[in-house]
């Protein structure tokens, strides 16, 4: 197999049920998960609330897409450094370093992460299924849905997804949360 130097990484949150389901409020939280600098985007934000999960969902994606690059699984999301810009972010990670585009809804908030500046290209769905297992299902059967035929989904032993023709792989993202779920392809 040839390797894929195209990397991607996204992640999705669904504000509702962030909202229904979190606790974002509860003391010492912010300090376990946000530096600094993270910290006053949050106090400084017009809505903490959706600071906190752009913040989150920007993290999500660069892990996702640094597990791409150095294969491991791990919990650390404070060492993954957020600087947020108007219109393109970037994350640092010890010495990854990636571009983060966000886009904020009333409903979700999606971010992607690459290794090189380009737009937000995650297909977004809304769910039909309820439970964790049918989203996921429901999610990798429209990825597969809008390939060719000569594709199939594959994790490697630390659960990345790959698509593989056979010949070649390409690095995919998956992620779902709440009644929201989002793939993107390189």
């Amino acid at each position: 197999f040839k390797t894929c130097r195209l990397m991607v990484g996204n992640d999705i949150v669904d504000l509702n049920e962030a909202s229904r389901a979190s606790n974002w409020q509860r003391p010492r939280l912010l300090d376990k998960l946000f530096s600094e600098q993270e910290q006053a985007y949050i106090n400084s934000a017009e809505n903490a609330f959706k600071m906190i999960w752009r913040l989150w969902s920007m993290k999500e994606a660069s892990y996702k897409l640094y597990t791409q690059i150095a294969p491991s699984r791990f919990y650390n999301p404070k060492a993954f450094q957020c600087t947020i810009n108007k219109d393109l972010s970037t994350v640092k990670y010890k010495n990854f370093y990636c571009f983060v585009q966000s886009k904020i809804t009333s409903n979700y908030i999606i971010s992607e992460a690459r290794l090189k500046k380009q737009k937000l290209n995650s297909e977004i769905i809304e769910f039909v299924s309820l439970g964790y297992s049918r989203q996921s299902d429901e999610l990798k059967a429209k990825l597969i849905d809008s390939l060719d035929s000569k594709f199939h989904l594959e994790k490697n032993v630390f659960d990345v997804p790959i698509l593989s023709n056979g010949k070649e792989l390409f690095h995919v993202s998956l992620s779902h949360h709440g009644r929201y779920g989002a793939y993107v392809r390189v």
